[in-house]
This record gives C-alpha cells, sequence and structure tokens, in this order.
C-alpha cells in the first residue's frame, strides 16, 4: 500500500502530583510490554507528565520521536490540566486511556483512581472543544489497553490521511448517475482538497501518453498479473497508456497535499473515444491503496479510501444491486442457513474489484455496453473489465454521504460473502447481511443513500463507527436488530 499514512504511535504516561509517579511509569511500561507482545510498534516517552513544563517537555520528545499519533494513559488519577493542554497542543489523533487496578492486595499505596480521573480528563476535554478517541470502556488492563491501541492505530490512520487527501475528479456524473450527487463544501470540512476536472483534460493526458517508453513494462505486470486469465492480451497496451496517464496524473497535481484518490467518468463517451473500458485499471490502483470510483462518485471514492485506511487492505466499490432468487437461495440451504431470503443481495461492479479478491479472475468485456455500444460485433472498445466470482469472508459495507444541504451521513454493517456462486457477469458475490431488508429500507431508502456501497474485506464496524463520531458526524447508521425498530418502521409490519 503505497497512498497511505506510516503511522507512528507515542505513549506518555500522567500522573497526578498526589500520586506516586512511579505507578504511571511501571504501568506505562507493562503497556509497551503487552503492545510488544501483539506486534504494535509503540515509542514509549519517558517524560511523565505531571504539569505545564512537563507537557513542553513530553512535546519535544514527541516532535523528536516523529510521533504521529498519541495515547495519553492515565496511569493514576492524572492532572486534568496538563494532560489535557498536552492533547490539544499535540498536532495528530490522540487517545485517552486508563489503568485498571491490578490487584485487591495492594489498594491502599499503589491505588491509583485512574477510573476517576478519566472523568475529569473528559470534563476537560469538553471545556477545551477536544474531541480525542475514548474507546467505549477505556479503563483496563496492560493487556487490555494493548487492544484499544490496535483500534487507535486503525483509527488515526483514517483521520492522518484525510486531513491530507486530494480527490482528483473527470466528470461530470453520467446523467442517470445525479443519485451520486457530491456537494463540496462537507469535504473542506473534512480538510479534504477536491480538483474537478473535464473528460476532455483526461482525454488530452491520455493522448500524450501514446508513445510512452513505459508501456511495454507495464503490459508485462499486466501479463504476469492476469495469468491465464488473460482473455484479451491486444487491449494491455491501451490500458497501460491509460494507467500511466494516471499515475502521472497523481503526481502532477498533488500539490500541498500527500495522498490522492480519483472519480472518473467511464461511460458512455469513455469506450468511443479511449477504446476500452477502465475496470481493470481502476482494480489495479485499488491493490495500491488508490482507489477510483466509478461514474465520478466523489463520495462512493472517499469511502474506499476510509476503509481503505481503516484495515491497511484494498477495498473495492460495488453497486447494491440484484436480489437472489428464491431457488438458488434454495439450492444453497447449507450454505445460507444463518440467513432469511432478504439477508442477501449481491454486489457487482463490472470489473474493478482488485484481483486479490476474486476468484479465476479473467480479463472480458462489458457486457451491457458490449450490447449497447457494438452490438453483434466481437467486442472492441467494451473490452477491459476484470471478472470474476468475490471471494468468500467476512465484509463491511459503509459508505460516507454529502448530502444536498451539505450535511454528513453515514452507514456501515458487517457481514458476509457467501460461497455461491452467482451465475451472473461482472465482479460479484453474494452477501450476506443480518436484517438486511430493513437496512435497505429504512436507512438506503429512506436516508435517500446512492446505489454504491464501499466494500471492505474484514469486519471494521467498530474503527469505522468511532472514526465518524471523531470526524463529528452525527448521523451514523447500522443494520439494528430486529428488536431494535428504526425510526419511523412500522411495528405492525
Amino acid at each position: 500500500m503505497i497512498n497511505i499514512p506510516k503511522i507512528k504511535l507515542g505513549i506518555v504516561a500522567v500522573s497526578r502530583d498526589c500520586f506516586p509517579i512511579e505507578l504511571s511509569k511501571s504501568r506505562r511500561e507493562a503497556v509497551i510490554k503487552a503492545c510488544s507482545e501483539r506486534g504494535v510498534s509503540i515509542k514509549e516517552i519517558k517524560t511523565t507528565v505531571e504539569n505545564e513544563k512537563d507537557v513542553l517537555k513530553a512535546l519535544k520528545d514527541l516532535k523528536e520521536a516523529e510521533v504521529n499519533a498519541l495515547v495519553l494513559y492515565l496511569g493514576n488519577f492524572g492532572p486534568e490540566g496538563p494532560e489535557t493542554m498536552l492533547a490539544q497542543k499535540f498536532s495528530g489523533p490522540t487517545m485517552f486511556v486508563a489503568a485498571a487496578e491490578e490487584t485487591g492486595e495492594n489498594l491502599v499505596n499503589d491505588r491509583g483512581d485512574a477510573y476517576c480521573g478519566m472523568l475529569n480528563a473528559s470534563y476537560n476535554l469538553g471545556l477545551r472543544k477536544l474531541n480525542p478517541y475514548i474507546p467505549e470502556y477505556p479503563v483496563g488492563t496492560a493487556e487490555e489497553i494493548a487492544e484499544m491501541i490496535l483500534d487507535f492505530e486503525n483509527i488515526a490512520r483514517i483521520l492522518l490521511g484525510l486531513k491530507k487527501l486530494k480527490i482528483i475528479s473527470f466528470g461530470p456524473r453520467p446523467q442517470d448517475f445525479l443519485a451520486c450527487n457530491a456537494p463540496i463544501q462537507p469535504l473542506y470540512d473534512l480538510g479534504i482538497e477536491i480538483m474537478e476536472n473535464s473528460e476532455l483534460d483526461l482525454f488530452k493526458a491520455f493522448n500524450n501518453h501514446e508513445n510512452d517508453s513505459r508501456i511495454s513494462e507495464v503490459v508485462k505486470n499486466m501479463e504476469k498479473e492476469l495469468g491465464d486469465g488473460n482473455r484479451y492480451p491486444k487491449i494491455l497496451s491501451k490500458l497501460a497508456q491509460y494507467e500511466l496517464t494516471l499515475k502521472d496524473g497523481i503526481e502532477q497535481n498533488l500539490g500541498a497535499s500527500e495522498f490522492a484518490i480519483f472519480a472518473n467518468k467511464c461511460w458512455p463517451a469513455f469506450q468511443t473515444q479511449f477504446g476500452f473500458v477502465p475496470c481493470y485499471v481502476n482494480s489495479r490502483f485499488a491493490m495500491r491503496g488508490i482507489p477510483i470510483s466509478c461514474e465520478t462518485d466523489i463520495y462512493g471514492a472517499l469511502s474506499e479510501y476510509i476503509i481503505t485506511l481503516a484495515t491497511n487492505l484494498p477495498a473495492t466499490l460495488l453497486d447494491i444491486n440484484n436480489t437472489v432468487p428464491k431457488d438458488m437461495y434454495e439450492e444453497n440451504r447449507k450454505k445460507v442457513e444463518n440467513y432469511k431470503l432478504n439477508d442477501l443481495f449481491m454486489g457487482f461492479h463490472c470489473g474493478n474489484t482488485p484481483i486479490c479478491y476474486i476468484k479465476n479472475a479473467e480479463m472480458k468485456y462489458q457486457l451491457i455496453m458490449h450490447k449497447f455500444l457494438e452490438p453483434n460485433k466481437e467486442p472492441d472498445i467494451s473490452r477491459g473489465t476484470l471478472e470474476g466470482i468475490i471471494i468468500p469472508g467476512d465484509i463491511t459495507i459503509f459508505r460516507l454521504q454529502g448530502t444536498a444541504d451539505c450535511k454528513l451521513k453515514s452507514y456501515m454493517a458487517q457481514g458476509e460473502v457467501l460461497d455461491i456462486n452467482p451465475k451472473s457477469f461482472g465482479g460479484i458475490g453474494v452477501f450476506a447481511v443480518k436484517e438486511m431488508a430493513r437496512f435497505y429500507r429504512h436507512i438506503l431508502i429512506a436516508k435517500r443513500f446512492p446505489h454504491h456501497t464501499g466494500i471492505a474485506f474484514k469486519h471494521v464496524g467498530k474503527v469505522l463507527f468511532e472514526t465518524m463520531k471523531i470526524l463529528g458526524i452525527n448521523d451514523v447508521a447500522f443494520n439494528q436488530p430486529s428488536n431494535l425498530l428504526y425510526r419511523n418502521e412500522n411495528p405492525f409490519a
């Protein structure tokens, strides 16, 4: 992954001056040890903060250690002023956690009262209008704190990535995809830069790469990646030309940002002018941590990138596309025993999903575009999709969306891809999400979300939910269990 920030965690212990400072130090050392056992790299800052001068010393230590994500650890009650001041003055994401008492054998000299101190810390954070990451239950043993830090590392990666992100789009959106509405103000509210371009800009840049000397090298890489699935080898040179166009486009337009993603128009004029469909190239960029959303879906690209940051894995963008026929459900009873028929749907797109998530992936042509643009002919300008069945396993569907009135809303739901043949075309799989039918009606429809959803190939709802809270997004939806009604859900239905 080349398009995401590298997180360098640091931990600073704090100590209230009427408590033994050694208690915070020894507990900090235990957290470091627990992190090491879990493979979490974290810099131990030796300065223990008791007062404001310690804050300045700790900030200096953090800067020298190049720490960009800070764990503030209440080894005892902690000094509410200095500890929250440190969070305020630190330039990156922060997390507050507190030590649990270790044993009932020493609750006199070694009682830390961090359980109490966390309350004062949160009160002072509110006065300073700070919103750090505080886990659901932020008090724990060294081992439990280490697990919380694992989540924070992923949250911090999202927060830092968004601050330094530029979205490059080539549009406008296709006529019948106005659902992919993209108000710009909420992007700026998140600290994200946006650069909107015409398709003509992209076409001009593509033509300028026609005789690029690097094309042959990219073609060889594509051939190696596709292997036996290279059904249309003659289209690879055009795809390579397009890939280099986008690669150079990032370098030329990154500007003050550090990371970039794309939201590109991919039909209907794209095929007739460029001479291919761009799906396979999109899949290759996603593998590197550079999502390219279809149909100029700016918030779709952003959702994919957030997923990539949360998981440190490639993501994809799919249509919440079609129902699973009842006969297919019955044929696969053993594989769907934990799900109702309306818990299932098919996730589909033409061929943009990374090859690592596709079984027996093949270079093919876009069936719908072929019928429309070149009927009764051998596929030509409709070639360029990466097709196959999406591999079974855990997934999270997620979307962050800007509304027409420039507000932000989000949803997430965890589920899985089932090991069932979808019997269809494109990059496609049978998805299962508990209570999907109600989620579909009372969130996706009722809240006016578009048909595209980001797919994380991992259960990551916890991290996404916490990050949305930190970003100040109040409208965050999830698939509610059957005993918990949605707002306006008919209780008699």
